[in-house]
């Protein structure tokens, strides 16, 4: 008898040590989990539920691991830690292709890149305009690629004529708008002020920006590119120097504002130019 219960300890330690070493599956009808799997959870009645929380709950996550997943219950959608900002998987992503993520940045909800859209919101197709004699003569919407060169689209999408952002067809996706000028001031303004805001919204490095690249960290996840812009009159100006992005709001009869970022500065700045340029688009969440 004393030998079996020296023994007895001897086999549990074994069992769990197996245990410790396999899958482990969930399961109403015991089907073993699947040999690829840590965890397999099987069933066709119920679901698997993750933590449900407001936007700033999940924002106010204490060092949040990368990979981190939660469900905002306030967007209706998943959100996962990229290992430096959160981002949205949006649910339309099969039907609403090319798909953008969404970064939060204080309380706003911005693409994590910038538009490449080829149609508008009800279908209809965009014009593409090379020629830069037909650029300058314009009155309606119209996209290009930076320098005319498809390979500059994955890395900084389209460039857009002020009569595409304003198309009453709808230039953004659904669930998105041409940011305000008001809404890009408060993007400033959340990062410090115009005057370094530029840096936390510009790509590090100088893979893409040319020269000092000042001030850049990323830290908001905007991520901005230096895909210069086309002149009204066609050619295009400034790549790798500035990033320039359309806002929707009228500054004259012919001109409108719009913000861009320089690789010699650490700002963001506000102009206005006539409609007729191609610039950047970069939407916000409705």
């Amino acid at each position: 008898m004393k030998n079996a219960f020296k023994i007895y300890p001897i086999i549990m330690l074994i069992f769990i040590a197996e245990k410790s070493f396999t899958q482990l599956g969930i399961s109403a009808t015991n089907t073993p989990p699947n040999t690829s799997a840590m965890l397999d959870v099987s069933s066709t009645s119920k679901g698997l539920l993750i933590p449900r929380m407001t936007t700033a709950q999940r924002t106010g996550i204490a060092a949040p691991a990368q990979g981190l997943n939660v469900f905002d219950t306030q967007t209706k959608s998943f959100w996962y830690f990229d290992g430096l900002v959160w981002k949205e998987m949006n649910s339309n992503a099969i039907t609403s292709l090319p798909y953008y993520p969404a970064i939060t940045i204080c309380c706003q909800s911005w693409m994590s890149k910038n538009l490449e859209v080829t149609t508008y919101r009800n279908g209809d197709p965009i014009p593409q305009v090379t020629d830069p004699t037909a650029w300058a003569a314009l009155t309606t919407g119209a996209w290009c690629y930076t320098n005319n060169d498809a390979a500059n689209g994955p890395i900084y999408g389209k460039l857009y004529n002020w009569y595409a952002v304003k198309d009453p067809r709808g230039l953004a996706p659904e669930g998105w708008h041409i940011p305000t000028n008001f809404e890009w001031t408060t993007l400033a303004n959340c990062l410090g002020g115009d005057a370094v805001a530029g840096g936390p919204l510009k790509e590090i490095g100088n893979m893409h920006w040319l020269d000092a690249n000042a001030g850049a960290t990323n830290d908001s996840g905007f991520t901005g590119l230096p895909s210069g812009f086309r002149n009204r009159n066609g050619p295009f100006e400034n790549i790798g120097f500035y990033s320039v992005w359309w806002s929707s709001t009228d500054f004259s009869i012919d001109n409108v504002l719009y913000r861009y970022l320089g690789t010699s500065v650490a700002s963001i700045s506000s102009s206005n130019y006539p409609k007729g340029y191609g610039f950047s688009v970069r939407c916000i969440k409705d």
